[in-house]
């Protein structure tokens, strides 16, 4: 069976379990999974009962889809996701978004968690993704292109919707976050970088650095939907901090800041 043919099999199975038309997607990173407890209306799917998706292995990644609404608008949150490094083939781990775009969405959130490069983000700072750099050495459209699902060669000048941007960011000012922008920089992992990498990457431009996000922009993209992305710094990078990096910090600073987390996403998703 072939991508597009999987993808509606996928959408049609999510169909018969929940009749909502969502209008935004959103995919919840590290740590940040409880946003999608506040939906109204909900139904909840485990991943493994979806056609051709696969189970997330990684801690805080709960692993569901959740269909329901916020403040009356229907959104789709994937809660949690599967990533490169676990084995799975790139246009494994991008056919979730694949299947959200089939169900309708026009705009897709993206969020995650991230090591801070620039000196100006801090760990709990929420960082809007303005830009990306692709440095995980492979790209989900990698093969013969389908058609029906974009073009063969999709433009990547402006990834992130700048219109999107300037909604997160109001939203940030009127709650008194602060507005950081920068450059997400992902990479295979699953081993975090090395103080000389980082050094590397903040001459790229490079602002955070993480292990997913990037793929499912450009699926994203392809497949012809308005896209945002907001970044966690739940750490400082390698050379930077001075202590060991460890997954267990990174939980343990989305769950810090999970309530501003929580409450922005509340207040954009129903203008986006």
């Amino acid at each position: 069976m072939n991508i597009f043919d999987q993808m509606n099999d996928a959408a049609g199975f999510i169909k018969s379990r929940n009749a909502l038309s969502p209008e935004v997607g959103v995919i919840l990173g590290s740590g940040l999974g409880e946003f999608a407890d506040t939906l109204e209306e909900k139904t909840v799917i485990p991943y493994e009962n979806i056609p051709h998706f696969k189970k997330v292995g990684v801690k805080g990644h709960t692993g569901q889809l959740v269909m329901g609404k916020i403040k009356g608008r229907p959104v789709a949150v994937m809660q949690g996701r599967y990533h490169y490094y676990e084995g799975h083939d790139i246009r494994e781990v991008v056919f979730p978004v694949r299947v959200l775009c089939e169900l309708g969405i026009k705009k897709l959130l993206l969020t995650n968690a991230a090591g801070g490069i620039n000196s100006m983000l801090l760990p709990g700072d929420l960082m809007i993704i303005r830009d990306h750099i692709n440095m995980m050495g492979v790209n989900p459209l990698w093969g013969e292109n389908d058609e029906r699902l974009g073009p063969r060669f999709p433009d990547m000048s402006r990834v992130y919707d700048e219109e999107l941007i300037n909604i997160i960011a109001d939203a940030m000012n009127s709650m008194g976050l602060g507005v950081k922008k920068g450059v997400y920089l992902a990479l295979s992992g699953p081993s975090y970088e090395t103080p000389a990498e980082i050094k590397m990457l903040s001459v790229l431009g490079a602002d955070a650095v993480g292990m997913s996000t990037v793929p499912e922009a450009i699926v994203a993209r392809h497949m012809g939907a308005a896209v945002a992305g907001i970044s966690c710094i739940s750490n400082l990078a390698a050379g930077i901090s001075k202590t060991p990096l460890s997954h267990k910090e990174v939980t343990e600073t989305a769950n810090r800041v999970k309530g501003h987390f929580i409450k922005l996403l509340t207040a954009i998703i129903p203008k986006f």
